[in-house]
């Protein structure tokens, strides 16, 4: 409803426009939380999560004979949500650590902090200061997404602006600029919907690189 919009108004619109809203309301991305027997994207590739109750350790991926990816948690099945969820955030940390301080040795600048967060209007952000803070879910997508995202927050390092100066030195180290904007517009709202429950409101977020 736009701002100066009214409740009528907006009634209204929903009487007249029933079918359309159901449609695109079935094409809302389906809440995937972490339990047994969902499917989480990991690096991209499909992991089906499996409870390993008798089994020690915490989270771990196997490859069945059939060749289908799995993401095994050990443990209390009551835990299992909180154990992939914090899995998925060092394996993150990690991943983007290694691209931020490849990409900032490569520019010849220097990454004074790197955080990982679960933000709801941007994918990544950077500060003058040189502190640089990532979406989590950003371990969901295929590596040249992370890749991508990592190099143009360290490009920022560089260019605190969205200048084409700025994307002159994105695209100097990352060759995969214009591939992984493309797969964040198309597929980059789907990410939202892993790790939470079911929800009838759940909607599709265009979220930029910042």
């Amino acid at each position: 409803m736009p701002p100066r919009g009214t409740i009528a108004e907006a009634k209204d619109f929903a009487q007249r426009h029933g079918a359309w809203i159901a449609a695109r309301l079935g094409r809302l991305p389906k809440a995937a939380p972490f339990l047994p027997g969902t499917v989480v994207p990991l690096r991209g590739v499909p992991h089906r999560i499996v409870h390993r109750s008798g089994e020690r350790g915490t989270v771990w991926t196997e490859t069945r004979d059939s060749g289908d990816k799995i993401l095994c948690v050990a443990g209390d099945i009551a835990h299992i949500e909180r154990r992939v969820h914090d899995y998925l955030k060092r394996e993150a940390r990690r991943d983007l650590h290694k691209a931020a301080d490849a990409y900032a040795h490569e520019l010849g600048v220097k990454v004074k902090r790197l955080s990982i967060r679960d933000p709801s209007s941007r994918w990544g952000s950077c500060t003058s200061a040189g502190s640089l803070s990532f979406s989590w879910r950003l371990i969901l997508a295929p590596p040249f997404v992370l890749d991508y995202l990592a190099a143009h927050e360290v490009a920022h390092l560089v260019e605190m602006n969205h200048s084409a100066r700025f994307w002159k030195v994105c695209a100097k180290v990352c060759a995969s600029v214009e591939r992984a904007k493309k797969w964040l517009d198309t597929s980059g709202n789907a990410l939202h919907r892993n790790g939470i429950a079911p929800n009838p409101g759940l909607g599709t977020r265009h979220i930029p690189a910042g």
